[in-house]
């Protein structure tokens, strides 16, 4: 009994510090603002009140935030399913070769460590300076577009951008979930007359099953959670139209009314949201997996 107490008197001595920060950082601030959110708190004042539901009420009837929240399902949902696309095609490519896997590796992942907020200005350079310029060119013309101004194609750059940061990262894992397929299963399969494809569909995918399952959380994740980038390119303009969620929860506490009590109504309605979504995904992944 004493041994067994020792152990997990190590276990928790180990787990505490980082366990602690988890607590004070995330799980403190998390149940601060479910409170909050059901307050009339301004952010800055020392007194309050409580108002019930009266913050999610409004916020369900709230125009801005019902489209904001549209135009996130619709830059989650593309992002979800371009990322992973891109990241798997070009996992398969570079594990294809037998020659500089290492530069191509590094090559595509160097934009995720570059800050988000910094691509953005990079990227809004190139998007009002530099295709401007070599749209000059007639085989250029079609470049010529308002990339940031106009609505239509400013949702296109918001991809373009995400897709160049976030990509090389879910390749890195895909890569990984590659190198674990067993090689004696794909000998066998090109022994038994398979093609490239039906390697891929038969073989391939099902063996790194669990690596699409976190790709996929991940992607959901992040995409849900997408302010850098939009606030750098666009700033959810023009006239609020690339606004997703967490830049109206963002607008609403600390710069159009100052109402952080039903900014963080929004946030937990947002938290929920991912919540439903992320459970369902990955319990419908893992039965993909166990299938597999």
């Amino acid at each position: 009994m004493t041994r067994t107490i020792r152990q997990y008197a190590w276990f928790f001595a180990f787990v505490a510090p980082a366990l602690l920060v988890f607590l004070i950082f995330i799980v403190i601030p998390m149940l601060g603002g479910m409170s909050y959110s059901f307050t009339n708190w301004n952010g800055l004042a020392k007194s309050y009140k409580f108002v019930g539901f009266v913050n999610y009420i409004e916020a369900f009837k709230d125009k801005e935030f019902i489209r904001s929240l549209m135009f996130s399902f619709k830059y989650v949902f593309l992002m979800v399913v371009l990322q992973n696309g891109i990241a798997l095609l070009l996992a398969l490519l570079i594990e294809s070769r037998k020659r500089a896997k290492g530069l191509f590796r590094t090559i595509f992942f160097m934009p995720n460590l570059i800050s988000m907020i910094i691509g953005a200005f990079m990227w809004t350079f190139i998007f009002t300076k530099l295709l401007p310029e070599l749209a000059e060119q007639a085989a250029f013309s079609f470049l010529d577009q308002a990339w940031t101004s106009d609505p239509k194609v400013s949702f296109y750059s918001i991809l373009i951008v995400s897709l160049w940061q976030g990509v090389g990262y879910m390749m890195i894992i895909y890569i990984a979930g590659l190198q674990g397929v067993p090689q004696d299963i794909k000998e066998a399969a090109r022994i038994d007359g398979a093609n490239g494809w039906q390697m891929l569909r038969s073989v391939t995918l099902p063996m790194i099953m669990h690596t699409v399952t976190i790709c996929l959380f991940l992607t959901l994740n992040s995409a849900f959670n997408s302010f850098d980038v939009i606030f750098g390119l666009t700033g959810g303009g023009p006239a609020r139209k690339t606004e997703v969620v967490s830049l109206n929860i963002f607008q609403e506490a600390f710069n159009y009314n100052y109402r952080f009590g039903y900014a963080n109504a929004k946030a937990m309605i947002l938290f929920l949201i991912i919540l439903v979504i992320t459970i369902v995904q990955v319990r419908v992944m893992k039965r993909r997996e166990i299938e597999a």
